[in-house]
Formats: structure tokens, sequence, C-alpha cells
């Protein structure tokens, strides 16, 4: 492959990582042609980036990140690589999940960089999917916000009557 090549597959990486910062460091080696097409529909239909890339150049723009957190999974490019580029964190740990849960070795995961941090290893594959999305933290802060304030609305409107026949008997005694 020649140089100018490599540069520009380095920049559409680099690309990719400053667009879609969660990324997962899988190995889809093993699928046939069918299995393959399946897995890119289903990633296509979760909004899920898959791309096989070549260690080297990925390892370059994982080091031109400059974090620590990230160089930590630089030890896992070995072998066979594919990336799935994600917006939603956890979607592709559950797409993973649901593979492994019907029975299949793949695709299996190598490590993730997910809101900044650095997973290493399949046995990760569970906090991974427990993680929640920016939305979902989101409804979760309303929803605990609301709580109080739904408390005092409810005790107010199911006292209401009580009180509406207590001003009206005080009333009626004067």
């Amino acid at each position: 492959m020649r140089k100018e090549v490599k540069t520009q597959i380095l920049e559409s990486i680099s690309a990719q990582i400053q667009e879609t910062p969660n990324f997962y460091i899988t190995d889809i080696s093993g699928l046939n042609a069918e299995q393959t097409a399946k897995l890119r529909r289903e990633c296509f239909e979760k909004d899920i980036k898959l791309v096989v890339v070549k260690n080297t150049l990925f390892h370059k723009a994982v080091e031109s990140l400059g974090s620590d957190e990230a160089n930590q999974l630089l030890g896992i490019l070995e072998g066979p690589t594919a990336i799935m580029y994600t917006i939603t964190p956890n979607a592709p740990a559950k797409l993973i999940k649901k593979y492994a849960d019907e029975g299949s070795e793949k695709p299996a995961l190598k490590g993730a960089y997910v809101q900044e941090c650095a997973f290493v290893g399949a046995e990760k594959l569970g906090e991974l999917c427990n993680i929640k999305s920016r939305e979902e933290l989101i409804g979760e802060i309303v929803g605990l916000l609301q709580s109080p304030a739904r408390n005092v609305v409810s005790a107010l409107q199911s006292a209401g009557g009580k009180l509406a026949g207590i001003v009206k008997t005080l009333s009626e005694r004067e």
C-alpha cells in the first residue's frame, strides 16, 4: 500500500473517531458472507458503523488521540480487527451480547473506548451493556426531579376534599 493511501486511510479513521468518539474493537473473523451481511445490516439498523481496519493504521489513529485511557487499547490490536463506531455507548455491546446469547462466538469483543474510558477484554461486555446513554441519564434525572413535586400535588389533591369538608364544617359552626 502506498504512503499516500495509508495517510488518507489514517485521516479517515481519525475523522471517524472525532465524529463518533465511542468505539468497540472486535474480531469478526470466521464469519461467512451471509453472517457478515446479517451483522452489517443489524449494525446499520442500530446506527453502528462497522469497519475492518489494519491494526497498524488504527494503532496510529488511537495514539493521535493523546489519551492515556485510549492507549490502554493498543495492546489488543492483534489479529483480525473490526471497529464498531457508535454514538449510543451501549448499542454495540448489546448487539455483541445478542450474538453471544444465540451461541455465536463472533463478533468477539476485544476492547472498547466508551465515554473516554477504556475497557479491555471480553469480560467487560456486561459492564458495557449497562452503560446508560446521555438521553437515558437525562430522563432519569428529570424523573427524580419530578418525583417530589408529584408527591406534593398528589397529597394536596387527596387532601383537597378533606380540606373543603373541614372548611364547610367550620363555617357552619359559626
